[in-house]
């Protein structure tokens, strides 16, 4: 590369640096909006001097409400999944243990999509067709984990991956809502999710498994 040529794309670069930093500060304000107060009566307007920017900014980088809506859905829309280790009814049951610990951690971003997850409930013409999309692709990537399971002989070959699917994300959504309730459950969390584990394992677990790990 000539001088020249890093000449042109050291202020690209910069540019794409800046927009992002600009991005990640309105996405961050407004989780932080939400997780306080929903969505209902948030404009671009608070956002934006939450953040530090005018509503103009903020209408520049996300159009309107519906898009800087959008881009905070797909920026809560991550799962963890454990690492694979030839035990896919582990790594579900762990999947399902890692999002009721991060929600019973009560950060921010949790807060926020448990309110907009509410909010979607209510038939929220932006939100709806969101969580929609989110819960398809969370049900296909449970499903492929119980395939996964079933070949390495841990998840009973009877099982259909798509059922399971639908069980596996009511039941980490049902407990993970009541978590989230104004008066949590007064039980320990490491019961709550011990009987969450118990119940993954009773519903998916081959006769031939062992008991996945607990780790």
């Amino acid at each position: 590369m000539n001088v020249s040529e890093a000449a042109v794309e050291s202020p690209r670069r910069t540019q794409q640096e800046r927009r992002h930093e600009t991005e990640r500060r309105v996405v961050d304000a407004a989780i932080t909006l939400i997780a306080s107060h929903g969505s209902h009566l948030l404009t671009l307007a608070q956002v934006g001097a939450a953040a530090g920017y005018s509503r103009g900014i903020v209408y520049h980088h996300f159009g309107n409400r519906a898009g800087l809506l959008a881009a905070v859905m797909h920026d809560l829309g991550g799962v963890d999944v454990p690492e694979y280790s030839g035990d896919g009814l582990g790594r579900v049951a762990g999947m399902v243990e890692r999002y009721l610990r991060n929600i019973a951690g009560r950060a921010a971003t949790t807060k926020a999509f448990v309110r907009l997850w509410a909010e979607a409930m209510s038939a929220d013409p932006i939100l709806a067709p969101l969580f929609d999309e989110r819960d398809i692709r969370f049900r296909a990537l449970v499903a492929g984990l119980v395939r996964e399971g079933v070949v390495d002989g841990s998840i009973t070959a009877t099982v259909d991956a798509d059922v399971a699917a639908v069980l596996v994300l009511g039941l980490a959504r049902g407990v993970g809502v009541q978590l989230m309730s104004p008066t949590p459950p007064e039980s320990p969390l490491q019961a709550m999710v011990d009987a969450a584990r118990r119940a993954i394992v009773m519903t998916l677990r081959s006769p031939t498994s062992l008991p996945p790990s607990t780790t």
